[in-house]
């Protein structure tokens, strides 16, 4: 007889909500039971945005009622750290086998490694660890656009035979338009209304004093695989078709344009690529939805999602660690108060991450990582706050982002070029420059752009460590032509330090 202490037992992590992988997918409520250790250290030792901790507790805790509704006996443990609560139940459960898929984080791996558990292979993406580490040791550079294709084939999406569907792999060039300049309708947002479990955990963390920061809660995220689907039938029914042209563009009027909203879904595993993929496929089906819109899209997920998972398990560990351009400056007062700012695309930003933990991934990249980079932000402070302030944020998802996209710190593994830019970019893809204090035309004076001045600054203090890269070529032309330069420095230098003060 099968009895609770004898049940083999599946430790569930807080990012592997999904009965159909991991190892979940060989579990039933006859032969094993379910253990989830809340840990203390996670919860205290940073402060944490209200949203994504209420998103991460609340989704757990939906999942774990759907598991009891299914007859599965759930253990749940308040502990210090994951260890000391393993050690607490196996002091009740003397003898029994407690399976776990492999976590996605490398302290997280190393620490259950150590426990005596049996690790099962996380199959929460569509490339596993062994299959990109064998594409990455056969690659003599780790090109993602060479990642992608060799997916489109490996899996076998839009393509025809061994070519791509509409004769092209890519349509970056009919994508990543500017915002219209006429009046132009975004899609609505989807809200999702809270349940009685939503209300017990936002109370729960009021009543612990967890630390946390950001606005409450409003109806932005589900915390069901229910809302899930809803968000993804509403993107593929409202934003799909002009996600391609508009993916890059920044508009005041709205904070997601024809963005779906599925990462923090994905991220958790109430939704899978898998599915995700299969959905968008069944919807370009039909006929009406651009090719450059459904490639842009798919990209995303088989394309950057899973080489940005790839790369972080194939740098290792220590990768957070890099800081190849010594950056050391402290993060900046403005990432975490809007007000202290009047550079409008930068308070426009932080202030939607202080209302809803996110912003899409060009106000991260040419926004808020373009200032951190140009000003010689500390990585791992900028790293710590993404992870902390971000719904859709998981370690490795924001370590090659932050270190190797963003800020450069890897010295090139990841990305051949610095993403810096000037005023201009944020000028042309955003519509945030009208009515600013600053001029992004501007690189000297008290109305120029920060980011016209701070641009050219770095490009002045790290020029000759971009001597020899040949992507660099240009930029250091124009650098060289600049008339203004010992003007544009001493500009710099006030600018770094009202910055760095909160006081521009």
């Amino acid at each position: 007889m099968v009895t609770a202490q004898s049940k083999k037992t599946v430790l569930l992590l807080n990012d592997q909500l999904n009965r159909n992988y991991g190892a979940l997918k060989k579990a039933d409520p006859k032969t094993h039971q379910i253990l989830f250790i809340e840990s203390e250290r996670m919860l205290t030792t940073r402060s944490w945005h209200i949203q994504r901790l209420f998103f991460l507790m609340s989704a757990r805790d939906h999942f774990l009622q759907e598991l009891r509704n299914e007859g599965f006996t759930v253990t749940f443990i308040q502990s210090a750290n994951t260890e000391v609560g393993i050690n607490d139940f196996r002091a009740t459960h003397p003898g029994v086998e407690i399976e776990v898929t492999e976590p996605s984080s490398h302290q997280q791996f190393e620490q259950l490694k150590g426990l005596g558990l049996t690790l099962i292979p996380n199959d929460f993406f569509l490339t596993s660890r062994p299959l990109f580490a064998q594409w990455a040791n056969a690659q003599k550079s780790l090109v993602m656009e060479n990642f992608y294709r060799a997916q489109r084939v490996r899996l076998n999406i839009l393509m025809e035979g061994s070519d791509p569907v509409g004769g092209k792999w890519n349509y970056d060039a009919d994508n990543r338009l500017p915002p219209p300049k006429s009046a132009h309708t975004w899609p609505a947002y989807l809200e999702h209304p809270r349940d009685e479990i939503d209300a017990a955990v936002i109370a729960g963390i009021k009543k612990r004093k967890i630390p946390v920061f950001g606005d409450d809660p409003d109806t932005t995220w589900g915390t069901t695989r229910a809302a899930a689907l809803k968000q993804m039938e509403h993107f593929f029914k409202t934003g799909f078709a002009e996600f391609g042209a508009y993916e890059d563009a920044m508009v005041a009027d709205s904070w997601a344009v024809n963005h779906s909203l599925l990462s923090p879904y994905l991220n958790v595993g109430l939704l899978h690529a898998e599915e995700v993929i299969a959905a968008a496929l069944k919807r370009f089906a039909k006929g009406d939805i651009p090719i450059p819109s459904a490639e842009g899209f798919i990209r995303q997920i088989i394309g950057w999602r899973e080489y940005i998972n790839g790369l972080y398990w194939h740098f290792g560990d220590l990768y957070r660690n890099e800081n190849a351009l010594a950056a050391s400056r402290p993060l900046l007062p403005l990432f975490t108060d809007s007000s202290k700012t009047e550079m409008k695309c930068v308070s426009t930003q932080v202030r939607d991450i202080e209302a809803r933990a996110w912003v899409h991934h060009i106000p991260r990249l040419m926004v808020l990582s373009n200032l951190a980079l140009i000003t010689g932000t500390s990585p791992q402070e900028f790293l710590d706050w993404m992870r902390r302030a971000f719904i859709d944020a998981a370690d490795w998802v924001m370590v090659p982002n932050v270190i190797g996209m963003s800020l450069h710190a890897d010295g090139g593994k990841l990305a051949t070029k610095p993403y810096a830019s000037g005023g201009s970019y944020i000028s042309k893809m955003g519509s945030f420059c009208k009515g600013c204090a600053f001029d992004p035309k501007k690189r000297i004076g008290d109305d120029a752009c920060p980011f016209t001045t701070l641009y050219w600054d770095f490009l002045d203090r790290n020029q000759e460590r971009f001597a020899k890269n040949h992507r660099m070529g240009q930029q250091l032309a124009g650098l060289k032509r600049l008339s203004d330069l010992p003007e544009l420095r001493e500009r710099a230098k006030e600018v770094l330090d009202l910055l760095s003060r909160g006081e521009l």
